[in-house]
């Protein structure tokens, strides 16, 4: 019986330190200026549609009372034996609040998976 001989392959790059690529992704998790300023960005980006949002919606909802106090004639009228003002109050504002929510959530998910998509590429 021979003896089988064992030998060791070994790469000599396996010694040398690689070069370390900073990624945004370390510069987040460690907290750096520059990873302070990509958060930042996010959350000016987030902040910037919850205030346009809201405007649009304060601006729709406060326009109603608005509206009826300047056309008094407008509180008189009936659709389908219902006033006018319950109708829209009543009907309009609610579709209206859940369209906005939901515009809020898929825009703000989208600027999400944009900062995602910069923080992988990078």
């Amino acid at each position: 019986m021979s003896a089988t001989r064992r030998v060791r392959v070994t790469s000599p790059r396996a010694r040398a330190p690689r070069p370390r690529r900073t990624t945004i992704t370390s510069e987040i998790d460690a907290q750096t200026q520059i990873g302070e300023v990509y958060m930042r960005s996010l959350m000016r980006a987030q902040l910037r549609l919850a205030l346009l949002l809201l405007g649009v919606v304060g601006i729709l909802l406060t326009g109603l009372p608005l509206l009826f106090t300047a056309a008094p004639a407008l509180r008189e009228v009936r659709l389908l034996g219902i006033p006018l003002p319950w109708l829209l109050l009543g009907v309009v504002v609610h579709p209206t609040l859940i369209v906005a929510g939901w515009l809020y959530c898929r825009q703000s998910e989208r600027t999400e998976r944009d900062f995602a998509e910069l923080v992988e590429r990078s």
